[in-house]
């Protein structure tokens, strides 16, 4: 079932799918895919954008952050 959150000022999208749902950056296809036209409203969403989020962006992995000296 898809789950629904909302934006606050100054959020981008990758924030609020981290903040709210704790998603990495790869969920963001999927959340696109599942809300037509959001990414027209531009690089900062508008207070109180409703975003869908939908079962398969739980489903991508978190990736470990890349070190240096790796």
């Amino acid at each position: 079932m898809a789950d629904t959150v909302r934006s606050r000022e100054g959020d981008t999208l990758d924030l609020v799918l981290h903040r709210d749902r704790g998603l990495a950056i790869g969920s963001i296809g999927a959340v696109l895919t599942a809300n037509p036209g959001l990414a027209a409203l531009g690089a900062v969403l508008p207070i109180g954008t409703a975003v869908i989020i939908p079962p398969a962006a739980a489903d991508v992995p978190a990736t470990r952050p890349l070190q240096i000296w790796d």
